[in-house]
Formats: structure tokens, sequence, C-alpha cells
């Protein structure tokens, strides 16, 4: 009997999503979900990971729960094709999580570039909670809670799912062949691998500050596009400008088409004719910029939408979460039984043992 094939995936609800979440997994989610290829989808909003180093500001994460959920049913996540659940509504998932502790030693955890450059990041230094230094084995009793094969991601998202394989070949070798090793599907477009921020940064983060949410109104796209970072020796209109590292022309390779090009600004066939007369020299940063605008908003307007067809519904929306935290329980508990089984801690199920046990004792 063939594996199943499914998607396990989710962010951390501590804001909106962006234009980054969009490009890294978002948009190829909903390809994948209504490809028809995939016998389940699970989709978490990780409170439980988000609180990780926001412990001290629940209501962050509490009051983002259903912002997150709005932003993935505006995108098209389809709750009749896959389930959207509350991380910390699954207690099977901590449980597996202390049982892959034992798997994975604290020179790994340190050796993880996602962890350090998040760490960095964050400023702890050396008051890193302990929560948040141990989270890529919490992502890994994500993944395998749910047999996921595939996790959609970004480049950044590489050593933690290389993390779970690990756990993953560690337990089955230890114990019993029970979990599924995943493999990353990163994007197929180059130029979303890693979305840079506004500010040209190479993150697009809220906590940076320099992101585009799908949720932004039309006057805050344009102001933030109109102040992005593009080629600083491009002093000039008649200056030859720089591609590499210009913010405009990395958003332009993720969301243009030659259609924009046909409708917008028909001077050019594609966007490879607009790169070569911005190198040559002769076009302006805002003419770039005007047209950006155009292509983001071209996107962003079905999307907000139907987010504002599901703002009229909230209480359905908590619908939409309860029935799929429902089936992704149910989904969890079936792993932790054959988890449990594999490491012999199953007492009250293991007839074995108890008939052990009796013929010990009644000699």
């Amino acid at each position: 009997m063939a594996q199943p094939k499914i998607i396990l995936t989710g962010d951390r609800p501590t804001g909106r999503l962006h234009l980054g979440h969009y490009v890294g997994s978002l948009r190829r989610r909903v390809e994948l979900q209504n490809s028809g290829e995939f016998d389940k989808i699970f989709i978490l909003i990780a409170d439980a990971q988000a609180l990780t180093d926001n412990a001290a500001n629940p209501e962050k994460v509490r009051q983002n729960i259903i912002e997150v959920a709005l932003d993935y049913l505006s995108v098209g996540i389809d709750p009749a094709k896959s389930h959207i659940f509350i991380q910390s509504q699954i207690p099977q998932l901590a449980e597996l999580t202390v049982y892959y502790m034992n798997l994975v030693t604290v020179a790994r955890l340190e050796r993880n570039p996602t962890v350090k450059s998040e760490v960095k990041m964050r400023g702890f230094n050396t008051g890193i909670p302990t929560g948040f230094f141990t989270y890529p084995i919490s992502q890994a009793a994500d993944i395998t809670a749910f047999n996921g094969t595939v996790v959609p991601a970004g480049e950044d998202q590489e050593p933690m799912i290389e993390q779970t394989r690990e756990i993953v070949r560690k337990f089955n070798s230890t114990y019993d062949e029970v979990l599924v090793e995943p493999s990353i599907l990163l994007p197929d477009n180059k130029s979303c691998l890693r979305l840079p921020g506004t500010d040209g940064n190479a993150k697009m983060s809220k906590s940076l500050g320099n992101a585009i949410y799908l949720a932004d109104s039309p006057a805050e796209v344009e102001r933030k596009i109109k102040g992005m970072y593009t080629d600083p020796t491009h002093l000039k209109v008649e200056d030859p400008g720089h591609i590499e590292g210009n913010t405009v022309f990395t958003y332009l390779d993720a969301f243009s088409t030659d259609q924009d090009f046909a409708d917008f600004l028909p001077e050019y066939k594609n966007l490879d004719e607009m790169k070569e007369h911005y190198q040559r020299g002769g076009l302006g940063d805002m003419k770039c910029k005007r047209f950006l605008i155009k292509v983001v908003e071209r996107m962003l307007t079905p999307i907000r939408e139907r987010r504002a067809q599901y703002e009229q519904d909230i209480p359905g929306v908590y619908e939409i979460l309860r029935q799929g935290t429902a089936a992704a329980e149910a989904e969890a508990a079936q792993t932790l039984a054959r988890v449990k089984a594999a490491m012999k801690i199953d007492y009250f199920n293991d007839g074995a043992l108890m008939k052990e046990q009796i013929e010990k004792y009644s000699k």
C-alpha cells in the first residue's frame, strides 16, 4: 500500500501574514491544496511555538489567532480540503515533544542555523528561553504527529526539516519503524526562496517593520512600495542601474507576469526587457515602483475581498477552527498511540507485559 501524501505546514500567530509568507508558502499551499495530489492537508496556527518568545505577552498571540485564520481563508485555503487547527489545543503534540527531547543533544540544537539566526535576531544572547531553544523538537512533533510527508516552506526552514528527519531516523532505529520522514517543498520561483523586506533586509519580518501585509490597504501598499530600497548608485534617471540586490526587481521577479506588462506597462513585453532598460540607464526608480504597485494591487485585491467576507462571520471562522482542530487531534492521537506502543510505554494496553508480571509474581 502506497504511503499517503500528507502536507503539514503553518505559521506563528504573532501578527498578520505578509508577502514573504505568501510567496514563501501560502501561494504554494493553495496550489497544492487544489491539485488533488494530496490525501490530507493540515495547517497549524502555531500558538504554542509563538509563546516560546512571547510568554510575557500571551494576549499578542491570543489576538492574532483569528488574524492568521482570516489570512489563510483570504488567500484561498479551503476548510473543505484543508484542516486549519490551533497547535495548543492538541495535547498529543506536547507529549510527543517530551519523548523526542531524549533523542536530541543540546550541542545539536546549538548547531541549528535557523535557531542561531532567530536567537541573534531576537537578541536573546545567554538568556534563551528553553522553550524557544527546543522549538525544532516541537516542530518535529508537529510534522510527525500528522505523518507529514511534505512541508511547503522557505529555504530558511531547511535546517528545521533536516532536524525532524534526524529525529525520525533516530526514533525508528531505536524503537520501531513508526514515524514518517518528511521532505521540504521549496518555492518553484527562485526569487521567492526568501523575499527581502522593503528596506532591503534579507528577510521580511513583522519584528523588523519591513513587511507588506496581505491585509494592508491600497494606501499602505503604495506608501511602502514608494519607500522601497532600490539601487543607491542609481542617482539620476539616465544612470545605469543595478538589479542585483534591488528590492523592486526582486518583487517583480516574484509577482509580475507578461500579462501585467501588457495591461500596465505595454512599452515592455516582459520583465527582461524592463531590466535591460534599467541596466543601461534611462529608466527611473519611481516608474518601476508605480508598476510594482499595480502588480501587487492586482494580486491583493481578491485577497482583501475574501477577507472582508469572512470578517462578517467571525463565529463561522471559529467553527472552521474548531472542526479543523478536532480532526487534527484525532490524527495526532493515533500517531501518539503508535509511538507509545513502539516505546513499550502503553502499559494498560500491553497484554504481554501484564502476563509477564502475573507469571513473575505468581511463582
